[in-house]
């Protein structure tokens, strides 16, 4: 299902950018809080509030049903859940936001993955009244795993008892030792009713003991880890191009993204899987050549050799290539209805390579009352979080998850129905397991 992304941007000038993810059980108000946080910050455009203002009376409301502004598919209107990931944009006068709406649900969780993956800050809802809940604990387990470096728990509907200091006091320390035997070391928790604004966007009479910010101003204040200047060249190749030009009878440019560090014409440069060391000649884009591209950008390489390179293949830095990995461990983020188990064949996708794998064993699976490994576990379930080996058929070019995300993730897919079962999150050097700490720097 494809995500839908709105925009709601207001004209401002260049400004510090903050990619968020939202995560809560089914009923938390996860939809109503984001509704009130565009609503009250002036990010919904009038036509938009209009239409949300008379789909409210339509459905026998007497008051704004914010929760509209975010259940975009009919059948999340309908059912009164959240299933897909929805991009929201908008902007303060000291920040823009991204914003991704993740599902709730259990059956969902595979959606919640994708939305942390890029995420700089993420948002936990817990209602007051609950507590913390198994889906609580896998939400933040998955924070930890896709090394998300800010953690902000918002524990709602706070006039549903009666703003009891207490209660909210009990849930944040439960969450922060969670999130502290995960290795979530930033953690924040903010009580809030996202119903009556509360602590939205505007500090709460009705909480004089709590002495924090509201949560708009806790997220303008949130610090964003700068880009680190990699010198570890990435470039998975997407395809080749071949053609004739004014300039070159014989053009031949390898195109693809830059995903880690940058690439300059005349540098030294390895491709994979062969091996080779050649020089990149030149560096095309639509709008003319470059001398140097930098992460993210999407280039067509030159190279000076002729080379038996395709998609799938990789451009990297002479000095530092990737290992190519025919065993790979990985933690899995499990997805599929059906178990995996020892023996399982599946695909296995990296950037832009495909390669056969076999699931040699299962080394255990996270206990989520625990946070420990339950090593007696020999299958992952649906939505289970768990350690797997693999062995391939043929060799990938990964570095471990906590060096990049772009390079050390990868997902499992289904053979026959072709269908992403699981994400994975690739370890190359041994590290400690999945509910141990790392202050390992992230991309």
């Amino acid at each position: 299902m494809a995500s839908a992304e709105i925009g709601l941007r207001r004209a401002a000038p260049a400004r510090d950018l903050l990619r968020l993810a939202t995560a809560g059980s089914v009923d938390d108000g996860k939809s109503t809080l984001i509704g009130r946080l565009l609503h009250d910050s002036r990010a919904i455009a009038d036509d938009q509030l209009a239409a949300i203002e008379q789909a409210s009376r339509r459905r026998g409301g007497q008051a704004l049903d914010l929760a509209l502004l975010t259940d975009g598919l009919r059948a999340e209107r309908e059912q009164g859940i959240t299933i897909d990931v929805a991009y929201r944009h908008f902007a303060t006068a000291r920040r823009r936001f991204v914003l991704a709406d993740t599902p709730g649900h259990v059956q969902y969780t595979r959606n919640m993955v994708t939305g942390v993956s890029t995420a700089d800050a993420a948002i936990v809802l817990i209602d007051a009244r609950s507590g913390v809940l198994e889906q609580t604990r896998r939400h933040v387990a998955i924070v930890a795993l896709m090394r998300v470096p800010h953690l902000i728990v918002a524990v709602n509907k706070m006039d549903l008892v009666a703003f009891d200091e207490a209660r909210f006091n009990e849930i944040a320390t439960a969450v922060d030792a969670i999130a502290r035997g995960l290795g979530v070391l930033d953690t924040t928790a903010i009580p809030l009713s996202a119903l009556l604004g509360d602590n939205v966007v505007e500090r709460s009479r009705a909480m004089p003991w709590y002495d924090g910010p509201p949560l708009l101003e806790h997220l303008e204040a949130v610090e964003v880890e700068p880009e680190a200047d990699d010198d570890r060249l990435r470039l998975p190749v997407q395809w080749v191009i071949r053609g004739t030009t004014a300039s070159d009878p014989d053009y031949r440019a390898y195109a693809g993204r830059v995903e880690v560090g940058r690439i300059q014409a005349g540098q030294r440069v390895v491709a994979l899987p062969g091996g080779i060391a050649t020089t990149v000649h030149a560096i095309d884009t639509f709008d003319g050549s470059l001398d140097e591209a930098a992460r993210g950008s999407s280039v067509a390489v030159r190279l000076a050799d002729p080379l038996d390179l395709g998609r799938g293949g990789m451009i990297a830095a002479e000095a530092d290539p990737p290992a190519p990995a025919s065993r790979v461990d990985a933690i899995a983020c499990w997805f599929d209805a059906k178990p995996v188990r020892p023996g399982s064949r599946y695909l296995v996708q990296h950037t832009t390579r495909v390669v056969r794998a076999v699931v040699e064993r299962v080394d255990h699976r996270l206990d989520l009352e625990t946070l420990g490994p339950d090593g007696s576990a020999n299958a992952l379930g649906p939505n289970d979080i768990g350690h797997l080996h693999l062995r391939l058929a043929d060799p990938i070019f990964a570095d471990g998850y906590a060096v990049s995300r772009a390079t050390g993730s990868a997902i499992l897919i289904d053979e026959a129905t072709h269908s992403t079962v699981a994400a994975l999150l690739v370890e190359i050097e041994h590290r400690p397991s999945v509910h141990s700490s790392s202050s390992s720097k992230r991309e």
